[in-house]
């Protein structure tokens, strides 16, 4: 009997990921991200949102309970496949499988190119081409805006993607390995689609919201604490981005993206927040900051600030990653000491 217990307490340890295979699938997913970016064509996300399109067609209903249901299955489907894969699958096969997830997921490397596809047109006095080019980073409407407002445009799009396209795949992905970056995806995807405040999704997408909301409250946070470490690569302060995030990140309409834009700002030394207008509706922020209005150049830091961030968050993600894979084995270490004492 004792053997047997022996036999089989290695077994079920050994199923897990080790630390460092965990840590290389992080690794390997930011380098993907980084080198290859998002392809222009058959990229996973868009494929799920084509799927996605198509259970909100046979599943629509101007109700929230209608929403839910739409949540439960866009989202839960897909990690109850994740996870099904990560627990059938062969151990050296579940790192490449965290990498290439990881690469579907991170929108990093793409963010910080429209960054500076942004910067560059502004600077050389482009209104025109920034208006044109704005629909790449946000949806807001672009036709009234002058520099100033284009390039506060694109660095709060930058901010808030850095812990929407980066950092959230990363915390989930640490926490919960290949279904929560499956999942953190997903539901980030699903507000994109329907979490506005249209008169179609203001029921429908509720679910959706609310669910993208909680998905970031830590991502969006670890967003703001990074931007505050990492300050000085833009000749920014750590103390100014701190005080900044503490005092004004409240003072937005979303939980979580104030925190990043008011980091960001006190870390650029730059005045975010305002007016904006999407599809017609208009909204009104706090402001954000102490500084002058953003330029062109400011843009191009944000996306250097975003980048040094996101350096960070792979390296917080993979030691954060590999910790936790490494208690599983610590335990059914000690299991087995005490099985075999027994």
């Amino acid at each position: 009997m004792r053997r047997a217990e022996r036999r089989r307490a290695p077994r079920s340890g050994g199923r897990r990921l080790g630390p460092v295979a965990v840590a290389a699938g992080f690794l390997a997913g930011a380098v993907a991200d980084a080198v290859f970016a998002d392809p222009a064509r058959f990229h996973p996300v868009a494929g799920y949102g084509r799927a996605a399109h198509t259970a909100e067609r046979l599943l629509y209903a101007d109700a929230r309970r209608a929403g839910v249901g739409f949540v439960a299955v866009a989202v839960g489907g897909p990690v109850l496949v994740a996870a099904a894969l990560e627990r059938r699958l062969p151990p050296p096969a579940r790192p490449v499988l965290l990498a290439a997830a990881l690469w579907a997921a991170l929108g990093g490397t793409s963010l910080r190119a429209e960054a500076t596809v942004m910067s560059r047109l502004l600077t050389a006095g482009d209104v025109a081409g920034g208006r044109a080019r704005l629909g790449h980073l946000c949806g807001r409407d672009p036709s009234g805006l002058d520099e100033p407002e284009l390039a506060r445009a694109a660095i709060e799009s930058v901010a808030e993607n850095t812990a929407d396209a980066v950092l959230g795949p990363l915390v989930w992905g640490a926490l919960l390995g290949l279904p929560g970056v499956v999942g953190y995806r997903a539901a980030n995807t699903l507000d994109a689609m329907v979490g506005h405040r249209s008169e179609r999704y203001l029921r429908f997408g509720w679910a959706a919201a609310r669910l993208d909301d909680v998905a970031n409250l830590l991502p969006a946070r670890l967003c703001a604490v990074l931007t505050a470490a990492v300050a000085p690569v833009v000749g920014g302060s750590r103390r100014e981005s701190w005080r900044t995030w503490r005092r004004d990140g409240d003072s937005h309409p979303s939980p979580n993206a104030g925190q990043c834009e008011a980091a960001f700002a006190g870390a650029l030394g730059v005045t975010l927040g305002g007016t904006n207008t999407y599809g017609g509706e208009v909204e009104t922020r706090g402001s954000l900051g102490d500084g002058p209005a953003p330029g062109g150049a400011d843009v191009a830091r944000a996306g250097d600030l975003s980048a040094a961030v996101s350096a960070a968050g792979v390296a917080v993600g993979a030691l954060a990653a590999a910790a936790l894979a490494a208690q599983p084995r610590r335990r059914a270490g000690r299991a087995g000491r005490a099985v075999g004492a027994a």
